[in-house]
C-alpha cells in the first residue's frame, strides 16, 4: 500500500540489516467524554504490563484494515470504524532479530463494551492532555501526535477505481459495456471486505458496467443500493471536470461514509485538483485498477489523502 508520509519510529532505532518480518495493525480509538473532551483508549496488557494502544498481528491472508477492527475488538469488546491513515512505526522485536512494522488509523465506536479478556485487563480512556504521560512507549505516543494533527472528526470518502475488466479490442460492445473479467471479479470481491473497514453505508458509481461491477460485492455484503453518479465518467468528467469536482465535494458527508467507483482518467485529475485547491500534498500512487482512495475532509477541506493500492492485497 502507498501511504503518505509516516510519524517517525518514536525513538525506536531499526536494525538496518533485518528488514520487517512481523506485521501488526491498530487503531487510535477516540470519543468525545461527558464534558466533551477528546478522549483516546488506552489499554493494560497484563503479559507486559504495559499501557498501549490497542493493535496486534495480521493473521494469514489478512490485510492491515482488517486487522486493525479485528485485534481492536478482541482487545477491547469495541466494534469500530476506520478513519484517517496515522502511519506506521517499526522497531525491534527485543531479544531477536527481528523487525515488527505495526500500522495504525484513527477509529470511532460503532458498538460493543469492554470486558476484561486474555490480553487485557484494564482499558481507560484519557483526555489528549494526560494520554501522553500514561502511554508506556514513544512509539505510541508519535501515533496520537499523528492523530493531533487534525480534528478527529474528520468525514471520509472513498474514491475506487474500477477493477480489471480485458482489454477493450477484445470486447465488440459499446465501451460502457464492458464486463469485469475473471481478474476483475477476484479484485472486487476482495475490496468489499476491506472498504467495509471505514463504515460505509452509501455506495456510488458511474454508469459504467465495470464500474458498478466493482462494488456490487460491497453492495451486497452491506444490503445497500448502489446509486448511479453520470459525472463520474470518463466521457461526463472530460466534459466537465469542475461541475464532476463540485458534485464529488458535496457526497462528503459527516452523516455517512461514502464510496464512489469510477474510472482511470478521472480520479487521478479530479484527485490532483481537489489536493492542489486545499493545499494537500498527495503521496505517491500509480492508481491501478481495484485501487482506492481514502480521503479525509474537515469543514470541506481535504486535509489528508491515503491511497490503498491494488486489490488491498494482504502482505
Amino acid at each position: 500500500m502507498n501511504r503518505s508520509a509516516a510519524p517517525d519510529s518514536g525513538g525506536a532505532i531499526p536494525d538496518p540489516r533485518v528488514a520487517a518480518n512481523i506485521f501488526a495493525a491498530g487503531a487510535v480509538v477516540w470519543r468525545r467524554g461527558r464534558s466533551g473532551a477528546l478522549e483516546v483508549a488506552v489499554v493494560h496488557r497484563p503479559k507486559y504490563d504495559d499501557w498501549s494502544l490497542p493493535k496486534g498481528k495480521l493473521d494469514p491472508g489478512e490485510t492491515a484494515m482488517i486487522t486493525a477492527v479485528r485485534e481492536v475488538a478482541e482487545e477491547t469488546g469495541l466494534n469500530t470504524r476506520l478513519g484517517r491513515y496515522l502511519g506506521r512505526v517499526t522497531y525491534p522485536v527485543t531479544g531477536h532479530r527481528k523487525m515488527k512494522r505495526v500500522d495504525y488509523w484513527s477509529a470511532t465506536i460503532s458498538d460493543g463494551e469492554f470486558t476484561t479478556n486474555s490480553e487485557v485487563d484494564v482499558l481507560r480512556w484519557y483526555r489528549v492532555d494526560q494520554v501522553m504521560n500514561a502511554l508506556s512507549y514513544p512509539m505510541d505516543r508519535s501515533i496520537v501526535r499523528q492523530f493531533l494533527r487534525f480534528p478527529p472528526d474528520t468525514a471520509t470518502l472513498l474514491l475506487v477505481r474500477h477493477a480489471k475488466a480485458g482489454r477493450r479490442g477484445h470486447f465488440s460492445g459499446p465501451d460502457d459495456e464492458r464486463p469485469l473479467d475473471k481478474s476483475g471479479r477476484v479484485q472486487a470481491h476482495a475490496l468489499a471486505p476491506n472498504l467495509a473497514t471505514f463504515g460505509i453505508s452509501e455506495i456510488y458509481s458511474a454508469p459504467v458496467r465495470r464500474c458498478v461491477q466493482t462494488v456490487e460485492p460491497l453492495a451486497e455484503q452491506l444490503g445497500v443500493d448502489i446509486a448511479l453518479e453520470p459525472l463520474m465518467s470518463e466521457t461526463a468528467y472530460a466534459a466537465a471536470p469542475d461541475d464532476a469536482l463540485k458534485r464529488v465535494r458535496e457526497l462528503v458527508s459527516p452523516e455517512a461514509v461514502r464510496v464512489i467507483s469510477s474510472q482511470g482518467k478521472v480520479i487521478p485529475p479530479l484527485l490532483a485538483e481537489w489536493a492542489e485547491t486545499d493545499g494537500v500534498t498527495l503521496p505517491p500512487a500509480r492508481n491501478r485498477k481495484a485501487s482506492a482512495w481514502v480521503l479525509s475532509v474537515s469543514d470541506g477541506q481535504l486535509v489528508a489523502a491515503d491511497h490503498l493500492d491494488t486489490a488491498l492485497r494482504p502482505l
